[in-house]
């Protein structure tokens, strides 16, 4: 099943059912209206949605789907936590600010807690105050999860994973350096962050799923020009069930719990990685070239972004079918409340 929650004129918005061609949606209505009730009750849950989805395979109550109108499947969610599972993003970013990476890093996971009041929806402008704060997309697959235990093992963990999704976790790179520095963590080098138009249960991605990774390219434009088409299934240190283990380790994740693999990176033939115009993967951060072009110019000559660019992240499947439908940002100067 494909999931979205379009405006309602609500915080939480209403639960949709999508067709596969993310061309038509239906309300589902009934007892579970958002998308956290449904995510509360799964086992109950499902009969409804499996129904509303017959409803819409059958032309009833069928509306046009309009990315336009969707909020972020979970437009604010119980908790968000992203990992870091891609060594080679980790090992270049952290030589971006003079930083070593610990022998510990390639052997337990690296996870922050971010903040999730307030996600955005996948047409939502980036906005900022200020262009010198250093704004950088970075584009990541995300599972949600339902009730996991605390203690559980990746295997248990794994079986709680409900839905998959994609995020551009914007990031201020202009302030991570101090902010990291006090030994606390991110807080206002993270903004909001934007969520793919819906959400996918695990059966809709085919054999590309394996009940850990996700074995397909993750493409990033920016002005419309190819910058990333890195694979999620390659080079991830960490899978996922391991990072909700991980989170999982000192408390219980409540149903609804968000988790990110962390910035999708490719190694290319043993290099920290290589343009798509060069023939390689590319990047799902600005950072990473940044740091790519220190290594080779002695200097970066990307820009991060700016106010006016245009940001687009999306996954298609084997045969070119959008999976999660077109995360497409553009970065705008913050007016005041």
């Amino acid at each position: 099943m494909k999931l979205a929650t379009l405006h309602d004129g609500s915080r939480d918005g209403r639960l949709a059912i999508v067709s596969t061609d993310l061309r038509k949606c239906r309300v589902v209505g009934g007892s579970f209206p958002s998308m956290q009730s449904a995510l509360d009750n799964w086992e109950k849950a499902m009969p409804e949605l499996l129904e509303a989805r017959a409803q819409l395979d059958a032309g009833a109550g069928v509306l046009r789907f309009d990315p336009s109108q969707a909020m972020s499947p979970l437009p604010r969610a119980y908790q968000w936590a992203d990992g870091s599972a891609y060594i080679n993003h980790v090992e270049l970013v952290r030589k971006a600010r003079g930083a070593e990476v610990p022998e510990s890093f390639y052997t337990d996971p690296l996870m922050y807690q971010g903040g999730s009041d307030s996600f955005l929806g996948p047409r939502d402008p980036i906005l900022a105050s200020d262009a010198a704060h250093g704004i950088d997309l970075e584009a990541e697959v995300t599972v949600v999860v339902g009730d996991v235990p605390m203690g559980a093992e990746p295997q248990r963990a794994g079986e709680e994973i409900r839905l998959l999704m994609l995020i551009n976790d914007v990031t201020l790179r202009a302030l991570t350096a101090s902010e990291l520095a006090k030994g606390f963590g991110f807080f206002q080098s993270k903004p909001s962050s934007a969520f793919s138009p819906v959400a996918v249960t695990p059966d809709e991605l085919g054999s590309a799923w394996d009940g850990r990774r996700l074995h397909l390219p993750l493409c990033v434009d920016v002005n419309g020009v190819p910058f990333g088409r890195a694979n999620a299934g390659v080079d991830m240190t960490f899978d996922f069930p391991t990072l909700i283990s991980h989170a999982a380790r000192t408390r219980p994740l409540a149903a609804g719990t968000i988790i990110g693999s962390g910035t999708v990176s490719n190694k290319f033939g043993g290099d920290p990685g290589k343009p798509v115009a060069e023939g390689g993967a590319g990047y799902s951060c600005l950072a990473e070239i940044r740091m790519v072009e220190t290594i080779r110019d002695g200097a970066p000559s990307t820009p991060f972004l700016g106010f006016g660019d245009r940001v687009k992240i999306w996954m298609e499947s084997a045969g070119g079918e959008s999976l999660f439908g077109e995360i497409e940002q553009t970065v705008q100067q913050y007016g005041g409340p």
